[in-house]
């Protein structure tokens, strides 16, 4: 009976982390570590960064619960989705929506208190951005990936603004490199998982424009933009030489992904550009420590 509880413990608080979307937060801390990181000018004080890390858990966790809340009945239906907590009846709408809502403000209060007003104010921004204009959106525009990745980008701008109580031009190039990276990204997933989206009734871009030839161009189009943004860093004097080439080598990378989508519209081949878009900010932040170090 004592073994029952504890599994059945273990699954329910492993369900309450599938809410918090654990994939995306984990890119939101590394973004999060990497403004600061800038910001701070590679001197970190730690008390501070695990302060950001808890408060930027609760509240990017807390937005990731609501959305799956406001989208439950799309869930159902999308084979990718259905096995969620939600709709697959292990947490109840209400207990997420609490929940949600909880660790949202929880989130900010920490951020707030222990970091400062600004970083706070960031956290809240996002939240709302992502579950009140970027979640509804997606039934309505397949703009709702543009609009979706401004929340998305501003996790290095609160990174940086826990680090110095202000947003600088640095910050706002992280965020242009984030804003930017995510369109690939986003698209390759639209793209693998269209039927599903448009089963849910989901106006992605894959979904209005069955050829992939919009889609593909969007692709293409953002990462050339990746290409000088990423190099901005260089020219403000926030990086150096290690940086330059590194961040050449990644970016050459993310883009060739992107070139056997023009001929074999394929899912294969959009998870080649999915698999670049997850390994790029790990090691673009490897470059940049690395830099920083020498």
């Amino acid at each position: 009976m004592m073994k029952r509880s504890l599994k059945s413990v273990l699954v329910l608080t492993n369900s309450y982390i599938d809410l918090m979307k654990p994939n995306i937060l984990i890119m939101v801390l590394i973004t999060s570590i990497l403004g600061y990181y800038l910001g701070s000018d590679g001197t970190i004080l730690w008390q501070n960064l695990i302060w950001l890390l808890i408060g930027v858990t609760f509240s990017a966790g807390g937005a990731g619960v609501l959305n799956q809340y406001i989208e439950r009945e799309q869930d159902k239906i999308m084979n990718r989705t259905c096995g969620r907590p939600i709709p697959s009846g292990i947490i109840s709408a209400q207990n997420a929506l609490i929940f949600g809502i909880i660790t949202v403000i929880l989130g900010i209060i920490i951020l707030v208190v222990k970091t400062n007003l600004l970083t706070g104010f960031l956290s809240l921004l996002t939240a709302f951005m992502y579950v009140l204009i970027y979640t509804p959106m997606k039934r309505i525009t397949w703009l709702n990936t543009s609009i979706g990745s401004i929340p998305g980008a501003i996790p290095p701008i609160g990174g940086w603004a826990a680090a110095t109580n202000s947003i600088d031009s640095g910050a706002w190039i992280l965020f242009a490199i984030l804003y930017l990276w995510q369109h690939p990204h986003f698209f390759a997933i639209a793209w693998m998982c269209k039927d599903d989206y448009e089963k849910a009734g989901f106006k992605m871009l894959p979904v209005i424009e069955p050829d992939g030839k919009r889609t593909t161009r969007q692709i293409l189009w953002h990462l050339s933009l990746l290409f000088p943004i990423s190099l901005l860093p260089v020219l403000i004097g926030m990086n150096g030489y290690i940086y330059l080439y590194g961040a050449l080598i990644i970016t050459l990378y993310y883009y060739l992904s992107a070139f056997p989508m023009l001929y074999n519209k394929s899912s294969k081949n959009a998870s080649r550009i999915l698999k670049a878009s997850v390994l790029y900010l790990p090691a673009l932040m490897i470059i940049i420590i690395i830099d920083k170090g020498i």
